[in-house]
């Protein structure tokens, strides 16, 4: 900008030199001073933030929900490891992706959903870590989307289809210390994946995420051009203008096992049977996918112990081991990281341990209580429940710091800990028929594992696509 400024000066000059009046004298002051202010004029509109910048003028800085960090940083703990989301004091976030700022040039408009792009020339704060904050209260932008505008979201997460009696579990905000998160641009984010395949893969969890990321992405697309479809364990929402597919892809350990039919998940009793080495068995359908978000833990969890298949399933004798639960876990993370490292070009996510509040006693409640009837976030900043394994977050770290590609390490635990008032609870289908015992003490069949939509998982995919954009 500085040359520019100059050579507008030399320019001037050198005009005013060679055109003199008709007598032979140079323009009078008045018209030379006007043709100045006039091109001035023109420079300064058409330039005038990078003007701000030569003269020195700082930008100010808009307060409210949209301000954020602009040194957005890798992590400088390890290169292929965003260590940011597991790093109590991490530096966050890269800069822009190039396609935000061409969208942005290319509108020459700003919106309210916009105005997080601006903040990345102007706010000055050198480290946030979006995973660190508190749920303050936002009556006027939440919820993201009405779950009567999204006909995707399902029986198990459509508390208000369900009669749950109240709605302020959708209008909690997340608010990180610091700076603020950008708010999710659909038209943006459908951009970012013209011509893509993005891919959630995991459990039940993380199809409530995928069922999230669509609500909000849908209501862009025209009816006729979107549409959602089944295929076994693969379920696909197309974007037929953008050339581009959301998917979700159901493998609760992400190695095979005895529950990859959700035909047979109604079963009790069943034990769980993982097999060792067995990840190409799904990894073969993520092939191909330019984003992939992958998620394992509450399968793993429901016991110390878990049997693991050493031979095939379709083996009439089978050999089966008993492994520690953190020592399997352990073996599907690096049958992960080595098919990532083998096969992925591309970004992919892990999102963390999604808590459950099945004991009300965690946070000072009723000894027999858990989430049935509870209406607010938790408020004590340092709250950890017992439903969320830390030394998980620890083997989680320790094999993706090995990766040689980049994983972004969603973690959604700590946040998500402190929304006991978030979950389906009674409010879901029961796929099982109720007993008059459970009727008459709804917490024996409260679900304190799933969440209703819209509402916390909406924030999970605003941090996802945080991280998606800027990077």
């Amino acid at each position: 900008m500085k040359q520019l400024f100059y050579l507008f000066l030399s320019s001037f000059s050198l005009f005013l030199r060679k055109h003199p009046s008709r007598n032979g004298s140079r323009l009078p002051p008045f018209l030379s001073f006007g043709l100045f202010g006039f091109i001035l004029f023109v420079v300064v509109f058409i330039y005038g933030e990078d003007l701000h910048y030569f003269l020195g003028i700082p930008e100010q800085k808009q307060l409210g929900a949209t301000a954020f960090s602009s040194n957005f940083q890798q992590s400088k703990y390890h290169p292929h490891l965003d260590q940011n989301s597991l790093n109590p004091h991490p530096t966050l976030l890269p800069n822009p992706s190039p396609i935000a700022a061409q969208l942005i040039a290319k509108t020459g408009t700003k919106t309210k959903t916009d105005d997080y792009v601006d903040h990345l020339r102007g706010v000055q704060e050198e480290y946030c870590d979006l995973f660190s904050g508190r749920w303050v209260w936002d009556e006027t932008n939440r919820p993201l989307y009405e779950a009567s505008e999204c006909p995707y979201i399902q029986q198990q997460h459509s508390c208000q289809a369900h009669g749950r009696p109240d709605k302020d579990y959708q209008s909690w905000t997340w608010q990180p210390h610091g700076c603020s998160l950008p708010s999710f641009n659909a038209s943006i984010m459908l951009e970012k994946l013209r011509g893509k395949r993005m891919m959630f893969i995991g459990d039940s969890i993380n199809r409530g995420q995928f069922i999230s990321f669509v609500c909000l992405l849908h209501r862009l697309i025209p009816d006729h051009g979107k549409s959602m479809t089944s295929f076994g364990s693969l379920t696909v929402f197309r974007a037929e203008p953008y050339n581009a597919t959301v998917e979700f892809y159901w493998a609760p350990f992400l190695l095979e096992s005895n529950f990859d039919n959700r035909a047979t998940l109604l079963k009790k009793k069943k034990k769980r049977i993982v097999r060792k080495g067995s990840i190409n068995t799904h990894g073969e359908y993520w092939k191909g996918a330019d984003i992939l978000v992958f998620n394992t833990y509450i399968w793993w969890i429901r016991g110390s112990k878990l049997q693991i298949l050493l031979g095939s399933f379709e083996e009439e004798k089978k050999e089966i081991v008993e492994m520690q639960t953190e020592d399997a876990y352990r073996m599907a993370m690096e049958s992960i990281l080595e098919w990532v490292d083998k096969y992925n070009k591309t970004r992919v996510f892990f999102t963390g341990m999604s808590p459950s509040h099945g004991r009300s006693s965690d946070w000072g409640g009723d000894k027999d209580g858990n989430c049935y009837n509870q209406t607010t976030p938790i408020e004590d900043p340092s709250y950890w429940g017992t439903g969320s394994r830390k030394s998980i977050m620890r083997l989680i770290e320790d094999v993706f710091s090995r990766s040689k590609v980049p994983i972004t390490f969603l973690n959604i635990t700590q946040l998500s800990e402190f929304r006991k008032d978030a979950h389906t609870s009674i409010y879901k289908n029961q796929w099982i028929p109720l007993t008059p015992k459970q009727l008459a003490n709804p917490v024996q069949y409260a679900d304190c594992v799933h969440w209703c939509l819209p509402g916390l998982q909406d924030t999970w995919n605003e941090l996802l696509y945080a991280k998606l954009l800027h990077s």
